[in-house]
């Protein structure tokens, strides 16, 4: 549904609970979208706050399902406008939040920008909003040395930040055709990946909780066979070395 006609901000509900908030930008030809997602449960959360100058359109979608005010988790993937720029705006608006993140991003980042000592999340530790979620730690998986996912155990959602980013302004909610050659079209025109040494594992990692939805945050949602899908993504990014723009540079 349609929550603010001048931004074209709009909100879905995509799994049980879970609500994608996208507000499309035409920051690249033919248009990007940045997704938030609700968690409506006993505790919310909001993964992902989107830029501080879409606060208002982003608070407006929340508010369309809870009031604001009932947040009690706010954070992201990891330091970078798009996740968590309107943070402390959110923080503001929800006095009973709490910022959360890696233990290197509290480390190096959120603890100093955020208006309130945030909760450091260890790799594979859990907590619970009523459901139960899980944290995972991905440094420079795409990016990022405080990089790092939320799994909901309940629907069997990874809300995988920039991991199968794809273009494009007007795009269905929740998609189950493949999103792979659409986002390794992103990677052909910017390869955002940092190649790390882990990446292999780190998406092995991922695809053994064997995910039925991928919570991306620009595009679609994806239904389906996500373990799949980030097996491929491993076999495309780590055998292939550099990214396709750049190996097309080096003539290989």
């Amino acid at each position: 549904m349609s929550t603010n006609l001048q931004c074209g901000t709009r909100v879905d509900e995509v799994a049980a609970g879970i609500y994608r908030i996208s507000t499309p930008m035409n920051v690249i030809p033919g248009g990007f979208t940045f997704n938030s997602y609700l968690i409506a449960d006993e505790e919310p959360l909001l993964f992902h706050t989107g830029y501080r100058k879409l606060f208002s359109a982003t608070a407006e979608a929340v508010a369309r399902i809870m009031p604001v005010e009932n947040l009690r988790w706010i954070g992201g993937s990891h330091f970078e406008s798009d996740e968590i720029g309107s943070l402390n705006e959110f923080l503001a608006a929800a006095p009973r939040a709490t910022p959360f993140s890696s233990e290197v991003g509290a480390l190096t980042c959120i603890t100093d920008f955020a208006i309130r000592p945030p909760r450091a999340l260890l790799s594979g530790e859990e907590f619970a909003i009523g459901r139960r979620m899980v944290w995972i730690d991905t440094p420079h998986v795409p990016h990022g040395w405080d990089c790092g996912v939320l799994y909901d155990l309940s629907t069997g959602t990874l809300l995988c930040g920039d991991l199968f980013t794809q273009p494009g302004g007007d795009v269905p909610p929740v998609t189950e055709s493949e999103i792979l050659t659409a986002s390794e079209g992103m990677r052909e025109i910017m390869d955002y990946y940092a190649h790390a040494t882990r990446t292999a594992a780190l998406l092995d990692q991922l695809a053994r909780l064997k995910p039925s939805m991928l919570a991306c945050q620009h595009g679609s949602a994806y239904r389906g066979d996500g373990a799949a899908l980030l097996r491929e993504l491993s076999a495309r990014v780590v055998q292939g070395g550099a990214g396709p723009a750049q190996s097309r540079q080096a003539g290989l």
